[in-house]
């Protein structure tokens, strides 16, 4: 955003406080508020109350919108909700996109090849899904494409477009990204004029510059546009650029339309052949689609473009809530497409289903035939076990675990005697072997067996850490009120106290008190002379051996 002019004060919003100021354009300015329920940051775009005539109120309203219809794409900036302030200027609440735009990284170097392309696809992918929604952007560039906090490129700024079959002149444009059509006697728009945006915009990552921007030359807005209609795109000066993506970004600007990708899903695929070419990963197409057919094949791709159903919010209410798509109630042909001023695509049977759990219409693809239920689990119960939460469970070992019952037409077991009496003979051994203190493998050879040493402790504990160390240093000192005592912990840990006793002859058993911290004053001994004992005392209960003593002179 231009800088020109000093921004308005902010609004008051209620649920909303301002923090900081965001940018100033030349209709409207953008503020940072942080909501107060729920508790996050937002950017808030108000109009300016000199713009507010009717055909600006009205593209203001448009591109609510349009960005609401569009908000729950991950590459298009997400609008919570619009409104009007309560000294009239309306407003929009979006998703606030800390990290610098691509307009201010790009002129701080050219962008690697990897992320020029994964971001050509995202970005591409939000264009398709305005395109199938009957929505131009016709100001696509790199100030335009904001980055969210987990760096993804996030398109804003619809607040110059139009619907597909409106055949009306721009609102505005931007010269150095724009088509060779738009500057003409009449400027006319269509998708294709997006995709040569879209190429000026990844040709721009690419050089650090706009496409027809030539170094230590003019660079005029009519030196621009001359070079636009006129002149071949140029060679990107880069050892690292393929081939193919130079011929990638030249298809995708050329100067006559029909000449260009025939839709943004297309430059996208030929930014995705140029990644494999490199072994890069290939980074995958979101598209929003309303009429996906019944037959449609899944998987074409080999999974590099995913369809998802078209959810958004309606900006119209404050906050916003609703779809703008059609209920299950309402007929297929009064979809997405009428809503957003165009026809759906011919032959297009788009399947409903109802979520009941949350009130709205899904788009589902045909549903895969139901799988095969899996045998039951058979839970048996133990009578003699009560089961509960707060319990342990004690499970019985395997030899002791009474077999199933056996069929009733089956016949009786003969259970072995031999083994059982082999067992019970081996155990009066172990335990006479324990009885008498020796080892098996001894008695069985006829020699006594040494006596085994003792397992060693899993976690073995250092006696000499275990004796708690008495105060040090303690020391007396006259006060008003009596004696005070300090002293010192020689090893403090988390939970130390100390128990102080007074030592007097009068009183043979003096009244013990317990401190946390190391000092106390107690009251002066008559004789002249006063004396404390402090033990230091773990959390544990642990003190030491024999107490500090410490006395005035």
């Amino acid at each position: 955003m231009s800088a020109k002019r000093a921004p308005m004060a902010p609004p008051d919003l209620p649920g909303f406080t301002y923090v900081d100021v965001l940018g100033s354009g030349g209709f409207a300015d953008v503020f940072l508020y942080e909501q107060q329920l729920p508790k996050r940051r937002v950017a808030v775009k108000v109009l300016l109350t000199d713009r507010m005539s009717s055909g600006s109120v009205e593209e203001f309203t448009a591109e609510a919108n349009v960005m609401a219809m569009l908000s729950t794409h991950p590459a298009i900036v997400t609008i919570y909700q619009a409104g009007v302030a309560r000294d009239g200027r309306p407003y929009l609440v979006m998703e606030y996109c800390p990290r610098p735009n691509l307009q201010v990284r790009y002129r701080r170097e050219p962008f690697p090849i990897a992320e020029s392309l994964r971001v050509g696809v995202q970005v591409a992918a939000a264009v398709e899904t305005a395109h199938r929604a009957g929505v131009l952007h016709r100001d696509i560039k790199p100030a335009n494409i904001l980055v969210t906090e987990y760096n993804r490129p996030a398109l804003t700024d619809f607040g110059i477009a139009s619907t597909t079959s409106a055949a009306a002149e721009s609102a505005g444009l931007s010269i150095p990204w724009s088509p060779p059509e738009s500057f003409a006697d009449s400027p006319r728009s269509d998708p294709r004029s997006d995709v040569y945006a879209l190429g000026a915009t990844v040709y721009t990552l690419l050089a650090g510059r706009s496409p027809f921007e030539l170094r230590d030359q003019r660079n005029s807005a009519a030196e621009l546009i001359h070079r636009i209609e006129t002149m071949p795109l140029p060679v990107l000066d880069r050892p690292d650029v393929p081939a193919s993506l130079q011929r990638a970004l030249e298809r995708a600007m050329a100067k006559s339309s029909g000449d260009r990708y025939e839709s943004a899903i297309a430059f996208a695929r030929a930014l995705q052949t140029v990644q494999i070419e490199l072994s890069h990963s290939v980074t995958a197409i979101d598209i929003l689609d309303d009429h996906v057919p019944d037959d449609v094949e899944q998987d074409e791709d080999d999974g590099l473009t995913r369809v998802r159903g078209v959810v958004s919010i309606n900006p119209e209410t404050t906050p916003a809530a609703g779809l703008t798509r059609p209920s299950a109630q309402t007929a297929p042909s009064a979809g997405l497409g009428q809503a957003a001023g165009f026809a759906p695509t011919a032959g297009a049977a788009p399947r409903f289903d109802t979520a009941a759990d949350a009130g709205e219409t899904v788009l589902r693809a045909t549903p895969a035939p139901a799988a095969p239920a899996l045998p039951d689990t058979v839970r048996r119960e133990r009578a003699e076990l009560p089961v509960s939460l707060d319990e342990t469970v004690v499970r019985l070992p395997p030899a002791f675990v009474e077999p199933a019952d056996p069929p009733a037409d089956a016949a009786p077991r003969r259970r072995s005697r031999t083994g059982l009496w082999i067992g019970l003979g081996a155990a009066v051994v172990v335990v006479i072997a324990v009885i008498v203190g020796v080892s098996l493998p001894g008695i069985l050879a006829g020699t006594p067996g040494e006596t085994p040493a003792p397992a060693e402790s899993a976690n073995p504990q250092d006696p000499v850490a275990l004796i708690v160390p008495p105060p040090e240093d303690v020391v007396g000192a006259a006060v008003d009120g009596g004696v005070r005592f300090t002293w010192t912990n020689p090893d403090p840990q988390d939970g130390d106290f100390y128990i102080v006793e007074a030592v007097t002859l009068a009183d043979a058993n003096p009244d013990a008190k317990s401190v946390t911290v190391p000092e106390i004053v107690v009251p002066a001994d008559p004789s002249g002379q006063t004396c404390i004992d402090v033990t230091l005392v773990r959390e544990n209960g642990t003190g030491s051996p024999q107490p500090a003593r410490g006395c005035t002179p």
